[in-house]
């Protein structure tokens, strides 16, 4: 043992009380430290179960319809045959209602009867005839949706034993739907209109079919631009660019854009691609643009990120072989950091797809009755669907909201669910 060991063993008695009260100290520190951890993922997991169940217990309903199978005589005096579009076909619902219920003869009553059924009835049985002429003068079955309040009613929403002051429908409309529900024309199918009808004014009508449409055509343009552009960023950047001041500039503005907020990418977007270059409003090509530059940086962060991971004697042995720094960057770097740049690209069209703020500012919050039928009609995107849902006075729209949030929560899972699999599927070790 040298001088200097035995002097710091004397110095030091490490089974003495104050060693052991010293490791005491640090045991407590290290147990505390371990169950701050415990605390914080178990108030996340907790945190996150009650916004899942919240949405569930809410939203589960909105995946359900209640509909009514009627009868339906589509009198040939109310539809022109030579152009069955044309046709009094309120007064066929009516009569349909006054074959099901022919003991209602007051016309109040009767108004109150009619709004039994969804107020498209008319068209729907409109498109059937239209879709096959035969139908005039026969009579058929045709299956609707039932109206939101009823809808309500049906899924324990709506107490029916509340009194009659405090229901949006009164006793008399609750008899009608019960002799319905008796004879057996009532059930609860699975809700596919969610997602194959448009937005509507009536709850039990209004789908996400228009804004999954405008969501895709938003990210496809976003994925267009900011793909290929961030990747050439990134090397330019990483393997190419001169170190300098100005380099050193571009590369701290990338990092400040990253964590700039998005309102800010959307009021750029109204200035420039609305404003200035007079672009259609509510486009998703203008909401991919403006998805795009938020995702850029995101892009460039994480490429350059993936290319330092590369080894640096990959580049040496290429080199050594005699290949040219273009087929170095080409043929060896990007495709090992391929993985991480495709994870982060996923992540980067994610989190673009659940923004709110920018779309909202260049308009795709507009009342679209139909899907997009291209990059430059008007359209909504999903979050801006659940915010003009979730504004909604109506009961309905509430259990929508919650569905619509839990389809957008399953795109992103499956986006990263993407994200993990490529990113075991390709990277590589070494």
């Amino acid at each position: 043992m040298s001088t200097a060991d035995a002097a710091l063993t004397q110095k030091f008695d490490w089974s003495s009380e104050s060693a052991a009260a010293r490791r005491r100290r640090r045991h407590r520190a290290d147990r505390r430290l371990r169950t701050i951890g415990v605390v914080a993922i178990s108030i996340a997991i907790g945190l996150l179960g009650i916004l899942i169940v919240s949405l569930v217990s809410t939203g589960y309903r909105a995946f359900v319809q209640t509909m009514v199978t009627v009868p339906v005589y589509v009198d040939p005096q109310f539809v022109n045959e030579d152009d069955p579009s044309k046709g009094n076909y309120r007064a066929i619902v009516k009569g349909t209602l006054e074959t099901l219920f022919p003991e209602v003869t007051d016309p109040r009553e009767q108004r109150e009867l009619a709004r039994l059924l969804t107020n498209n009835t008319q068209f729907m049985i409109r498109a059937k005839v239209v879709a096959d002429p035969k139908l005039i003068g026969t009579t058929f079955d045709i299956r609707v949706p039932v109206s939101d309040p009823f809808d309500q009613l049906n899924k324990g929403v709506i107490d029916r034993d509340l009194p009659e002051d405090r229901r949006k429908i009164n006793d008399k409309q609750i008899g009608w739907y019960d002799k319905l529900e008796a004879e057996g024309r009532v059930s609860t199918p699975f809700n596919w209109g969610l997602f194959v009808n448009s937005d509507s004014r009536f709850p039990e009508l209004a789908g996400l079919a228009g804004a999954i449409v405008g969501s895709f055509y938003a990210l496809l343009v976003c994925f267009l631009i900011s793909f290929p552009v961030g990747i050439a960023a990134a090397v330019y950047l990483e393997e190419f660019a001169p170190k300098n001041r100005w380099t050193d500039l571009i590369e701290v503005n990338i990092n400040n854009l990253a964590a700039v907020p998005s309102i800010v990418f959307g009021l750029l977007g109204l200035a420039v691609f609305l404003n200035f270059f007079g672009l259609p409003r509510s486009a998703p090509l203008v909401g991919g643009m403006v998805l795009s530059l938020m995702t850029l940086p995101t892009i460039i962060i994480v490429t350059r990120a993936s290319l330092k991971a590369v080894p640096p004697s990959i580049r040496e042995a290429a080199l050594g072989m005699g290949a040219s720094r273009h087929q170095v960057i080409t043929h060896h770097v990007l495709p090992l950091a391929l993985p991480g740049i495709l994870t982060g690209t996923i992540i980067g069209l994610a989190q673009a797809l659940g923004e709110t703020a920018p779309l909202l500012l260049i308009g795709m919050n507009a009342f679209i009755t139909s899907p997009p039928g291209g990059l430059l009609d008007a359209s909504t995107a999903l979050p801006t669907q659940i915010f003009i849902w979730a504004d909604s006075p109506e009961r309905g729209f509430v259990d929508r909201t919650s569905a619509a949030i839990l389809v957008l929560l399953g795109f992103l899972i499956i986006m990263n669910g993407i994200a993990i699999f490529l990113r075991q599927r390709l990277e590589r070790t070494w």
